[in-house]
């Protein structure tokens, strides 16, 4: 998102390694040519989050899976993961000092860190609540930014110290390409031994919990869970609740988690609903979904983008760019596929296995790959301007559309009755009463008034140079 395209999106060169041609003027054009992709990924991504934020509650089948499973709000937060890669690899490289490059990291990381609690900690409500206000121990501690920023801030240090290697060999190939960057992939091995070994290997006690929601029917009531085992990856009894429970504290974790919305929790399912009289006890807890390990976990999501950013940057060529970039992602997708369906690794975003890192990573390279050929190779830019001008300002959108700030002020100008604001009536008025479905209006409401809307505002502020940086 933003905390990486403040320093290079808006002046975001399209890195090519140095042609073999004596035509200055051609080799001058091509070191300034724009990456439009990245933008527009970006966008694509804020876009994607505002849709199934906002319509998820009509259209399950957009909304995250409650367990095993990889609907399209699943691949979100892969998405930016992979983004913020793409970017740190060329973002990076245009900082040559590297007390430079780490204290803007560790600044940045700082900023998402405030951000993300600020946005996503309790402190700002649904937008129709017109309140605000946390109890500072029910605060939830971790998210979406706070996610980005570890990644962030782990592989960008990375990219930071083994500059002066990659620098020492230039001439790379295909499979080169990783040697020259052996570090990162050692890294990707170290994390994915230890996400693994916690995962399949700590032991996960029985545990309780007590319902802390005031507006609860059950409030006050102690519930116990039976666990005792190890390696499950079952929601009441795996390694991340468990660890998140003991660090965290199980009131700074998030307490509408997706398996609410499980058949096992809710007759409505897959809508949310009230959960059932003979719901297991563990459909009553909270669970963090961007929690510790499976923040550990998510940090192959960006060393993979890492990896895409070093191809721009060492590889001649649009057509050897895509071949390296599809043959990896169908790679990546065709393992995580076979893992979750010889059920050796289910695909999971709760848990963030390593099937739904190469099949979301996958997806993300191949959507890239498509988003590059149209818009880099056959210039074919204006149909996806909303989406670019959306990813220049992606922290202003995150805030003010996907986090529900710019809704929740509008929502505080009624008339005569809080419900009575501008949103409702044009739901009301200009879609519900046109297309007369709730499913359908809420989709094109959230399409047309919502992502189009932004689309136009980052297009003015784009015109006059306005953006949000971290």
């Amino acid at each position: 998102m933003s905390e990486i395209k403040a320093e290079t999106t808006h002046h975001h060169p399209l890195i090519i390694s140095e042609p073999d041609v004596s035509d200055q003027q051609e080799k001058s054009h091509l070191k300034t040519q724009r990456l439009a992709s990245l933008d527009i990924f970006r966008g694509l991504a804020v876009a994607l989050m505002i849709l199934v934020d906002h319509a998820g509650g009509d259209w399950p089948e957009i909304s995250h899976a409650p367990w095993n499973g990889c609907n399209l709000a699943d691949f979100v937060m892969p998405f930016f993961l992979f983004i913020v890669g793409v970017a740190i690899a060329l973002a990076l490289k245009r900082i040559p000092d590297r007390a430079d490059a780490v204290k803007k990291v560790i600044f940045r990381t700082l900023k998402l860190l405030f951000w993300g609690i600020l946005l996503q900690g309790g402190f700002s409500h649904a937008p129709d609540e017109l309140t605000y206000g946390v109890d500072v121990r029910m605060i939830r501690l971790c998210g979406v930014l706070q996610r980005i920023a570890l990644s962030y801030l782990l592989v960008s240090l990375v990219e930071i110290f083994t500059k002066d290697v990659q620098d020492k060999d230039q001439s790379v190939g295909q499979f080169s390409i990783f040697r020259l960057y052996c570090w990162h992939w050692l890294m990707a091995a170290c994390v994915l031994v230890v996400y693994l070994a916690l995962l399949y290997g700590t032991y996960v006690p029985d545990w309780q919990f007590t319902i802390i929601n005031k507006d609860s029917a059950d409030y006050g009531k102690v519930f116990n869970v039976t666990c005792g085992v190890r390696g499950k990856l079952n929601p009441p009894c795996n390694a991340v609740g468990y660890i998140d429970r003991k660090v965290l504290g199980i009131n700074h974790m998030y307490h509408r988690p997706a398996w609410r919305r499980s058949k096992a929790c809710t007759q409505d399912s897959p809508f949310e609903g009230p959960l059932r009289k003979d719901a297991p006890s563990w459909c009553h807890a909270p669970f963090e979904p961007e929690g510790l390990l499976s923040s550990v976990s998510s940090i192959l999501s960006t060393i993979i983008g890492v990896h895409f950013g070093h191809v721009i940057i060492h590889t001649k060529g649009h057509l050897a760019r895509l071949k390296q970039w599809v043959t990896m992602g169908f790679a990546l997708l065709i393992f995580g596929l076979t893992l979750h369906f010889t059920n050796a690794i289910p695909l999971n975003k709760q848990l963030y296995t390593l099937s739904y890192v190469c099949v979301t990573s996958g997806a993300a390279a191949l959507v890239f790959s498509a988003i590059y050929a149209l818009v880099d190779i056959w210039n074919l830019k204006y149909p996806f301007l909303p989406l670019a001008w959306i990813g220049m300002n992606a922290m202003l959108v995150y805030v003010m559309a996907a986090e529900g700030i710019f809704a929740g002020f509008i929502n505080g100008w009624y008339y005569g009755d809080p419900h009575n604001t501008l949103p409702y009536w044009i739901k009301k008025h200009a879609f519900l009463g046109v297309w007369r479905s709730r499913k359908v209006s809420t989709i094109l409401y959230v399409i047309f008034v919502e992502i189009l809307f932004w689309g136009l505002v980052t297009g003015i502020l784009h015109r006059f140079g306005i953006y949000w940086k971290l």
